[in-house]
């Protein structure tokens, strides 16, 4: 259901969303057509969902400056959900979607229409290999990232920020780890593995996470705060749903949703993080393209704690997640029949 402050005295406007097709894109767009706003896509593909709910659609990459001018040509703000996503790839590819593209949206907002921009990063950004435990948006970036979407994600952070002045309003915002029905990453990964999951660590590590309503809405808040308080811009912030949980809890209840059985065995994470590294060379080394099995991000970000403030954006934005943990997997539940 849409929140009523999103109907409330709203004036359509003309947005762009890039990634609109993905799953966060999706939700964006879904909550920005039942406002009344004129709603445009900048994807790789087409889209049914998004033809139904009447959504303008543009098929290009958004490293090619051209199609990113006719995209963003008499929006008044942009969405930029659009990324390659992790875990694995070649740092090329990652620099030219999550670096190159973004810089494109910066330079087509700064001289054309769009006059603001919510930018989609992630926590991964300052991730540094230990466990992190109710840090907020002052903690540094690390001097060594551990994975290319890590680094090049914390790259187009940076050039969002410089370019926010008197043309330009942005916020950037870091939704952990999205969930829910439609997701077609995290649960997509673990169904696929399940026969060979094995715990990596104790068990016991706490993370963040973000129920795919709570994070369109933040996203629908910031731009709305945004035009209501213009001082904000340049702001990041961390969005979750406030309430930590046990990494392996959340594994195994996604696992169960989809009719798999949950991880019984373990394995130590230092004997994870070596095997990932040792995977990674012999991957570069034969250039494979495929994904190792398991790489150090990936062993590090299952078994170390991860979980953040996100007293700002409640301040702020007044963000406030609505979805509990139960209620989500609830709905998780129901979907999913459907989709297996």
């Amino acid at each position: 259901m849409m929140p009523d402050e999103f109907l409330d005295k709203h004036e359509p406007e003309k947005v762009l969303v890039t990634g609109g097709g993905g799953f966060l894109g999706q939700a964006i767009v879904n909550r920005l057509v039942k406002r009344g706003d004129h709603v445009r896509s900048l994807a790789r593909n087409f889209y049914p969902e998004l033809e139904k709910m009447g959504v303008d659609q543009i098929q290009a990459d958004i490293s090619d400056s051209a199609t990113v001018a006719a995209a963003c040509k008499d929006r008044t703000i942009v969405y930029h959900v659009a990324a390659k996503p992790p875990p694995w790839g070649r740092y090329a590819d990652y620099h030219q979607t999550n670096v190159i593209g973004t810089q494109n949206i910066i330079d087509r907002c700064l001289d054309q229409e769009p006059s603001r921009l919510i930018y989609t990063s992630s926590p991964s950004v300052v991730h540094n290999s230990q466990d992190i435990e109710g840090a907020d948006e002052s903690m540094p970036y690390p001097q060594k990232f551990s994975s290319h979407y890590a680094k090049t994600k914390a790259m187009a952070e940076q050039l969002v920020v410089k370019a926010s002045g008197n043309k330009l309003k942005t916020i950037i915002l870091r939704p952990h780890k999205i969930w829910g029905p439609g997701d077609n990453q995290i649960l997509t990964r673990l169904v696929a593995r399940a026969k060979k999951l094995k715990q990596i660590g104790d068990g016991k590590n706490l993370i963040d996470v973000t129920y795919i309503d709570d994070a369109a809405d933040a996203h629908i808040l910031a731009a709305d705060k945004l035009k209501q308080h213009p001082d904000l811009s340049g702001n990041i912030y961390f969005i979750s749903q406030g309430q930590p949980v046990l990494a392996w809890y959340m594994i195994n209840e996604f696992l169960k949703a989809a009719g798999c059985r949950p991880v019984k065995k373990s394995v130590p994470f230092r004997v994870a993080w070596v095997t990932g590294a040792l995977l990674e060379l012999v991957y570069k080394i034969l250039h494979l393209s495929k994904e190792p099995y398991i790489t150090r991000f990936l062993a590090e970000t299952v078994s170390q704690s991860n979980w953040f403030n996100i007293d700002a954006a409640k301040r702020d934005l007044g963000y406030a997640p609505k979805i509990s943990i139960p209620e989500g997997l609830r709905r998780l539940r129901e979907w999913l029949p459907k989709k297996i």
